[in-house]
């Protein structure tokens, strides 16, 4: 086992019936790293990251993160992860403030710890005024900015973000960069997946792109635009 990874992926595959989404994935990805997982509608991208979140169960192959193996030690391994899906993953029949409560209780977080990170990313992602409003009542463009601040709540090691940019407006597509370039600095390890090649160009080091449910490019660039990177893999795809 590599101690600088925190996600350890071997000979990984998910089929669902008889039709292949994922064949035999092999990568590592090191604590602090930020990847862009790219790929066209259908290439197995919210499939990985949902094998990866230990959401799905794999049809062969090994996942281990921080050294917990899934689907075996779901438990330990989603205390490290913080999750943007492509549902929200929240209560419509609870406020705001009350879905980051609930989910701080499931982290272990204390009453006042909770309470206080709350209020703070609530603020943070600019639904203050709407904290005690039922999810039921919000945009989707609110509900990703709440499922943004519930991932970030317990301060996790490793965020996992599926087209995190989807119904947010300019304003809060900033917002999100900010925030990524924090948990960066913070030596959060982040993988995100998106069609926006010009999101986040001078924070995303990595590139992991699937085709066909396999990796044909993992290219790794010092400050490289994601138009450069995905021109790498095009011309990797034809070779």
């Amino acid at each position: 086992m590599d101690d600088s990874a925190i996600i350890e992926v071997e000979k990984l595959s998910k089929a669902f019936g008889l039709l292949p989404v994922l064949q035999g994935l092999n990568f590592s990805i090191d604590r602090g790293e930020f990847v862009m997982l790219f790929g066209a509608n259908g290439s197995g991208k919210s499939t990985l990251l949902r094998l990866l979140s230990g959401l799905s169960k794999p049809t062969a192959g090994a996942i281990r993160i921080g050294g917990w193996e899934l689907p075996r030690e779901a438990l330990a391994v989603r205390a490290q992860i913080g999750l943007v899906a492509h549902r929200p993953l929240l209560y419509e029949n609870l406020t705001a403030s009350e879905n980051l409560d609930f989910f701080g209780k499931l982290y272990g977080m204390k009453a006042d710890e909770r309470q206080e990170r709350g209020r703070q990313l609530l603020q943070r992602v600019g639904l203050s005024r709407r904290a005690g409003s039922l999810v039921r009542t919000f945009s989707r463009g609110m509900k990703q900015r709440l499922s943004i601040a519930r991932a970030l709540l317990h301060q996790p090691d490793l965020l996992l973000l599926d087209e995190p940019y989807s119904g947010l407006d300019q304003a809060a597509c900033d917002l999100l960069d900010e925030l990524l370039l924090e948990a960066k600095e913070a030596r959060r390890t982040i993988i995100l997946s998106t069609h926006q090649l010009t999101r986040a160009p001078e924070i995303a080091v990595r590139a992991l792109l699937l085709s066909d449910g396999k990796i044909v490019f993992d290219g790794i660039g010092d400050r490289r635009s994601l138009s450069d990177i995905y021109r790498d893999s095009a011309r990797a795809q034809s070779t």
